[in-house]
C-alpha cells in the first residue's frame, strides 16, 4: 500500500498542532530491537521522528522513534511471505529495527524521506519520479525552516479568531489552523479544493489549497488588507480584490476552475441522546431519548369529601308588570338615584325590590275588595 503524504495525528496528552509537521505516512509492519513479533502500525514522519498509532484514524500515538540517533539505513533482502512486501532495516544508536512496507516502490519513498529529514539533502541514489523529487525538495525546505525556527525562540501566535474581517465571509471560511486546514482539505476532497482561513500573525488571512500530483500537494497564498479599503492577493503581481468573495473568484478564475471552494456540509444528529448516571455503580452512560411524544399525564381525582364549587343560580327575571308600575310611580329626572337603581338594578336588589312589590300590590287587592 503506497503511503500519503501530509497529514497530522496528535500524540498523547497533546493537540495535532503540538506535533512537527507530517511530511509522510502510511502503514508499515515494525519490530524493534526487543521485539519478538511485528506490528503493523500506521506510521508518520513528523519532523525528524516516526510516530506510530495502531490505526490510521488514531489521534494518540502508541510509541515514537526519534532519528536524532540515526546511524544507517540499508534493504533487507530476506524474503517475506508476502511476495510483494519489501523490508528494511534501520539502525539507531541503540539498536536494529525492522520495517516492512507494502512493495518496493513505496521503499523506495520510505527510504527518500528518512534521507531528506536526516541529512536535510534530497537522496541522488534513488529511483524516483521527478514529481517526488520535487516533494522531497520541498521536505528538505521546510524541515530546515522547522529546526530554524526551534533555535530560534518567537512570541507565540495570536489566536486565529482575532482577525477582523470586513464584509461578508465567504462559506469556504474556516477558522483553522494551516496543518489543520491541510487534514480538513485531505480527509474530503469532494467538498472543493481551497478554502480561506486566518493568517499566522493574526493580522491576514491565507488561501490553503490542496492539489493532486503523485501525492497531496498543498499551496498556501497570503491575503492582506488595504488601508484604502479590499484585499491583495500577496503574489508577484499582486491582485487586489474589493471583498474577500472577490479574493476566491479571482482564485477560481485564474486556474480555470481548477480550484473550487471547500463547504463541508456538516451532518446533524438525528436523535436527542443525554448522558446520565446509575445510581447503584456510578457508571455514566449515554442514552438515546424516546423519539415517540411523552404520554400525558392522568388527571387526578377529585378529594372525597370536598364538594366541588358550583356556579351560583341566576336571580329570575323580574317581572315586566311589576317594573313598569314602579318607574310610574318614580320620579322622572334621570339624575333621581331610585330612578338609576330601578332602570340598572344588581340582581339582589332586583330580587329584594320584586318580592317587596309583590306583597304592595297584595295589600292593596286586600283592602279594595
Amino acid at each position: 500500500m503506497a503511503a500519503a503524504p501530509v497529514k497530522q495525528r496528535s500524540g498523547p496528552g497533546g493537540t495535532r498542532g503540538q506535533l512537527p509537521p507530517c511530511y509522510y505516512e502510511g502503514y508499515l509492519e515494525k519490530r524493534g530491537p526487543k521485539e519478538k513479533v511485528s506490528r503493523r502500525l500506521w506510521t508518520c514522519l513528523c519532523g525528524n521522528t516516526l510516530f506510530f498509532f495502531n490505526n490510521a484514524k488514531d489521534t494518540h500515538y502508541v510509541e515514537k522513534l526519534d532519528l536524532s540517533g540515526f546511524v544507517s539505513l540499508k534493504d533487507d533482502c530476506s524474503r517475506d511471505r508476502n511476495l510483494e512486501a519489501a523490508r528494511l532495516i534501520l539502525r539507531m544508536k541503540d539498536g536494529e529495527t525492522k520495517l516492512t512496507v507494502a512493495n518496493l516502490e513505496a521503499r523506495e519513498l520510505w527510504k527518500g524521506f528518512l534521507y531528506s529529514v536526516v541529512d536535510l539533502s534530497v537522496p541522488s541514489c534513488l529511483t524516483l519520479l521527478p514529481g517526488q523529487v520535487q516533494m522531497l525538495r520541498e521536505v528538505v525546505d521546510r524541515e530546515r525552516s522547522r529546526r530554524r525556527a526551534a533555535r530560534t525562540p518567537t512570541r507565540a501566535p495570536p489566536s486565529p479568531l482575532s482577525v477582523p474581517l470586513l464584509g461578508e465571509i465567504p462559506s469556504c471560511f474556516r477558522p483553522v489552523s494551516r496543518n489543520e486546514a491541510e487534514v480538513l482539505l485531505e480527509r474530503h476532497p469532494d467538498c472543493g479544493n481551497m478554502l480561506l482561513r486566518p493568517g499566522r500573525d493574526g493580522s491576514s488571512l491565507a488561501v490553503t489549497t490542496r492539489q493532486d500530483l503523485n501525492g497531496s500537494v498543498f499551496r498556501h497564498y497570503r491575503v492582506t488588507q488595504r488601508e484604502e479599503g479590499g484585499y491583495v492577493i500577496d503574489v508577484e503581481n499582486p491582485i487586489p480584490c474589493e471583498t474577500l468573495h472577490d479574493v476566491i473568484d479571482a482564485l477560481v478564475e485564474k486556474t480555470a476552475g481548477t480550484l473550487q471552494p471547500f463547504l463541508l456540509e456538516e451532518p446533524y444528529e438525528e436523535n436527542i441522546t443525554y448522558v446520565s448516571s446509575n445510581d447503584e455503580n456510578g457508571e455514566r452512560m449515554l442514552h438515546c431519548a424516546p423519539s415517540s411524544p411523552l404520554p400525558k399525564a392522568p388527571a387526578l381525582p377529585p378529594k372525597q369529601g370536598v364538594e366541588r364549587w358550583k356556579p351560583l343560580p341566576r336571580s329570575p327575571a323580574p317581572d315586566r308588570r311589576i317594573l313598569s308600575a314602579v318607574t310610574s310611580s318614580v320620579p322622572s329626572s334621570p339624575s333621581s338615584p331610585m330612578r338609576r337603581l330601578i332602570l340598572s338594578p344588581s340582581p339582589m336588589l332586583t330580587h329584594s325590590l320584586t318580592e317587596e312589590l309583590k306583597m304592595t300590590l297584595e295589600k292593596r287587592r286586600t283592602s279594595q275588595e
